[in-house]
């Protein structure tokens, strides 16, 4: 995961580079670059959680990133100003978080409750 959301966040940064200076698209750039590298952030700052609702929680931001940067790289995708190869390239990798992200976080709070139940006996 954590892996993935750095080099994730490589591409993001060299889009982001590619919108300024090439596309001259400042707006959706900024906002696919906050959304994009926010993905690794939080995974990073999950590894240090101080409890498991809160690793969960960061998680969750990650998520909530990750459903955004999809946006915004569909709206590049829809208005050409990427083309298509990059575009599914990039929203298959952000896909592919979500996936992984959403299946860590229910594995977590599945893993939580065996534990409730486990303490009540």
């Amino acid at each position: 995961m954590e892996v993935k959301s750095e080099a994730f966040s490589e591409r993001i940064i060299k889009l982001h580079d590619y919108l300024l200076n090439e596309k001259h698209e400042k707006v959706i750039s900024d906002q696919i670059y906050r959304s994009g590298t926010s993905i690794g952030a939080n995974i990073a700052e999950s590894r240090f959680a101080q409890s498991d609702p809160d690793f969960i929680s960061k998680l969750s931001i990650a998520l909530k990133e990750a459903n955004e940067t999809c946006y915004w790289l569909n709206c590049l995708g829809k208005r050409n100003i990427i083309d298509q190869q990059g575009h599914q390239s990039m929203l298959n990798d952000a896909i592919e978080l979500v996936k992984i992200l959403t299946s860590a976080i229910k594995t977590k709070k599945k893993n939580m409750a065996k534990e409730d139940d486990n303490s009540e006996r």
